[in-house]
């Protein structure tokens, strides 16, 4: 792909050269003809040229970035059990156990 845009800005590069010296060629003719012959054209092929592998390396990212979100759900899932008992979390178990605060009391 690359041999073809050599090629073609070496063919633009001459009919710059040629616009140049002519008798009626201006430098500005000259780098017109280049840039809009040569530069911009090349410039959006390898641009479409290259979509695919652009495409292919997004979703190589976006997997392993799954891979890896997955990697840590596994790891942090494993790690903490389930309540498997019938009480509520933090019930007065827990508030029982702790000495430092008192228990509720039942109004007489």
């Amino acid at each position: 792909m690359y041999l073809i845009v050599i090629a073609w800005i070496y063919v633009v590069l001459m009919m710059s050269i040629a616009e140049a010296t002519n008798s009626n060629g201006t430098l500005l003719g000259a780098l017109v003809t280049f840039v809009l012959y040569g530069l911009g054209p090349m410039l959006l092929v390898v641009y479409l040229m290259g979509t695919p592998t652009r495409r292919k390396a997004i979703k190589k990212r976006e997997a392993e970035a799954r891979a890896a979100h997955a990697a840590i759900s596994q790891g942090s899932a494993a790690s903490v059990e389930p309540d498997a008992g019938s009480h509520a979390p933090g019930g007065l178990e827990a508030v029982a156990t702790d000495a430092s605060v008192t228990p509720v009391r039942k109004e007489p």
